[in-house]
């Protein structure tokens, strides 16, 4: 009957395509159990200010405290050579992509960044820079106040893939965030693609991509497909010749 098909239709979904699904409820626990066990506690942190960068929760790992780059390098190996002071990472023009020493998949991501002031130039000459989820996906850095661009290359856009739902931008000079959670992609022995890349990201507190899949890495001008990879690769900032700073980036693993 119409109304006993439509809960069959759905088991039937679930069943062939799980990769759908990125949590399911674990029944071997009974509702309400009391032997279930429960979550580590964590000390979650504090904001940030403009004035002052908050703390990380008490289980991140801190890519950069504002005194050194020791976790990063470039791409050859050898140690990150972008400006830090006053507590930031400035991009040096021509320096190269930074990368982080340790990889990472699947993770909750927190990067600040403050966009040059005054600004210079106009669209994607702005601001440029670029958030590298395992050096293959890019959250676009940019400034995005009152600069007009392609919609699809403004701040906090899924590079050349995804526009971001608003544009939440705050003026130059003024230190942004995104809060990212990433699932990165699967691949089985063979190099199938078996679950594509899943993005959501916060820019400064405001849900700009909601857990949008990815048809394979971000390039300009291009929508490459997927090429088997590692589940675990450095995340990577970019060099577009524009000193945005960096602050306060720290990185929880989802396991």
């Amino acid at each position: 009957m119409k109304t006993s098909r439509l809960p069959f239709l759905a088991v039937v979904v679930i069943t062939v395509s799980p990769s759908i699904l990125l949590a399911q409820v674990d029944t071997k626990w009974k509702i309400h159990d009391l032997n279930r066990p429960v979550p580590p506690v964590i000390d979650p942190g504090s904001a940030s200010t403009q004035d002052s960068p908050g703390h990380p929760p008490s289980d991140a790992v801190v890519l950069f405290d504002g005194t050194d780059l020791s976790k990063w390098q470039h791409q050859d190996g050898s140690p990150a050579k972008w400006k830090v002071e006053n507590g930031y990472a400035e991009v040096v023009h021509k320096s190269g992509y930074i990368y982080t020493k340790q990889s990472f998949g699947d993770c909750q991501l927190h990067v600040e960044f403050r966009e040059p002031t005054p600004p210079h130039g106009e669209s994607q000459e702005r601001g440029n820079s670029g958030v590298f989820l395992m050096g293959l996906y890019e959250v676009q850095v940019l400034d995005s106040y009152e600069n007009k661009t392609y919609a699809d290359g403004q701040a906090s856009a899924l590079y050349g893939q995804y526009p971001p739902l608003a544009n939440a931008a705050r003026p130059p000079g003024q230190w942004q965030w995104y809060d990212i959670v990433f699932h990165g992609p699967r691949f089985d022995a063979g190099g199938k693609l078996l679950r594509p890349a899943r993005v959501t990201v916060f820019h400064n507190g405001v849900l700009v991509q909601d857990n949008v899949q990815l048809s394979g890495p971000t390039e300009h001008g291009e929508r490459p497909p997927y090429k088997a990879h590692a589940e675990k690769l450095p995340l990577g900032l970019q060099d577009h010749g524009d000193p945005v700073r960096f602050r306060n980036i720290w990185i929880r693993e989802l396991n």
